[in-house]
């Protein structure tokens, strides 16, 4: 039973009654932020605590690079079935479950006694934030109308920046002070808090009460021509037919995305987990220093992630043609990201920085948009799916970082070659987008008629 989803003594909307929009889809965007806030200070965490972790395990630089990447194994492998699942289950009960997961992901690993235990922390914890962004672009699909999303997803997805703005700082801090097991689980209570907030706050838009008549016609377009409560209730409930994952893995389309976004995720990962390293041991500063450093890359990813939203957001509105916008947003963003090459010759922490600062803030530019893609790409119905198949490109991308600068690192004593790596990847990113994501519309419903790729 859909539960009262709009005030029934609002009546007819008419073409000659301007709507007046409501802002309960804004306060769904503010609640999926923050969440994506407190889950990444659960993965900042690891990366603040190198020093910590290998004076208690004696880990060296590739077992840290495999620790770094063991979140990321059961986050890749969970992803192409959680799409089904959220299409199939919603946003709200399976992202109950996750956050439970990952608070639980969070205190196992703040009373591990062994290396083996923290792997098995880690890996929880990749189950549990697996549902996160895909379960966010589906529930940014459900909200809000097509000209907003993209700035509905910077609004999650600068989050993840600004984590680790605040977070590496805030957390090392804490780190020196209480040691690294209690600033474990004291992301653990945080992330039990927001457990309790989005169990209160979250729903559908047809199972919430709260939302009007009005701002559901806003949502979906329907206030030009006359509606019934009726009507849009079936909107917003219309069981429309799921793509299978085999269909959808097939589309060109699918396939541009997530390997041009693949390679956005290569370089956010080599920063969140070894930019504080880097910065003590390439460039030595200190490990409280490198601590505050590293919140001024991630700081420029936060304005970047929100601008590249807004901008897109209001290029579009304007009448710009939207796929050219999103398509210029995401080649630019990327093409910016070539600047990590620049860190690979700096010999200071100020050009170190800088060259970061512009890599990681034009990649952000370009994050919202390639997040909004799913539910602009999708058959009806398959957003879970497609943001699954997105994200478990990431995920890999997530996985080889890591390791891959862990082994460049122990082997070179030097960090040039990681930065290289990451940027030839970014080249191929570039040509993904341009070749393979093509024109920005709809892939084609499954059919019988439509069984090959688009």
């Amino acid at each position: 039973m859909i539960a009262n989803p709009v005030p029934e003594h609002r009546g007819i909307i008419s073409p000659r009654t301007k709507p007046t929009q409501g802002r309960r889809r804004w306060r769904i965007a503010w609640l999926l932020g923050l969440g994506v806030l407190v889950n990444y200070f659960d993965r900042v965490n690891l990366s603040v605590s190198h020093a910590a972790l290998t004076a208690t395990f004696g880990l060296s630089a590739v077992t840290f690079g495999y620790l770094s990447g063991a979140y990321n194994w059961t986050y890749a492998l969970c992803q192409l079935p959680i799409g089904v699942l959220l299409d199939r289950f919603g946003v709200k009960r399976v992202g109950r479950i996750s956050i439970f997961l990952w608070s639980l992901a969070s205190f196992a690993a703040a009373l591990t006694p062994t290396i083996a235990g923290f792997f098995g922390a880690r890996f929880l914890l990749g189950i549990g934030e697996a549902p996160t962004f895909p379960a966010n672009a589906k529930a940014i699909g459900l909200w809000f109308p097509v000209e907003e999303r993209s700035f509905a997803t910077a609004i999650f997805d600068a989050a993840a920046k600004f984590s680790s703005a605040i977070g590496v700082p805030l957390i090392g801090v804490l780190l020196l002070s209480v040691g690294w097991r209690l600033s474990f689980a004291a992301t653990g209570f945080i992330s039990l808090l927001y457990f309790a907030l989005f169990w209160h706050v979250y729903r559908d838009p047809a199972e919430d009460p709260k939302l009007t008549v009005e701002e559901a016609a806003h949502i979906h377009h329907t206030f030009d021509t006359p509606t019934s409560i009726a009507a849009q209730t079936e909107a917003l409930t219309a069981d429309p037919p799921q793509a299978t994952l085999g269909y959808l893995i097939r589309q060109k389309k699918v396939l541009g995305l997530a390997l041009g976004f693949g390679s956005y995720n290569y370089v956010f990962y080599l920063l969140l987990t070894w930019l504080p390293s880097y910065l003590s041991s390439a460039l030595h500063i200190d490990l409280l220093h490198s601590f505050l450093y590293t919140g001024v890359p991630w700081l420029a990813a936060t304005l970047g992630d929100l601008a590249g939203g807004f901008t897109a957001d209001a290029l579009i509105r304007r009448g710009w043609d939207a796929s050219r916008v999103r398509t210029t947003v995401l080649v630019c963003g990327t093409a910016c990201g070539l600047g990590i090459l620049g860190s690979a010759g700096a010999h200071t922490p100020l050009r170190a920085l800088l060259w970061i600062s512009l890599s990681i803030g034009g990649l952000s530019a370009a994050a919202p948009v390639g997040w909004s893609i799913p539910s602009i790409i999708a058959p009806r119905g398959s957003t879970g799916t497609v943001g699954g198949i997105l994200n478990f490109s990431n995920q890999l991308s997530g996985i080889a970082a890591p390791i891959l600068t862990g082994y460049v690192v122990a082997n070179t004593g030097a960090y040039a070659w990681a930065f290289v790596i990451a940027a030839a990847y970014l080249v191929i990113g570039i040509l993904s987008y341009l070749f393979l994501l093509g024109r920005i519309e709809q892939v084609p419903p499954q059919s019988m008629s439509t069984p090959n790729p688009a």
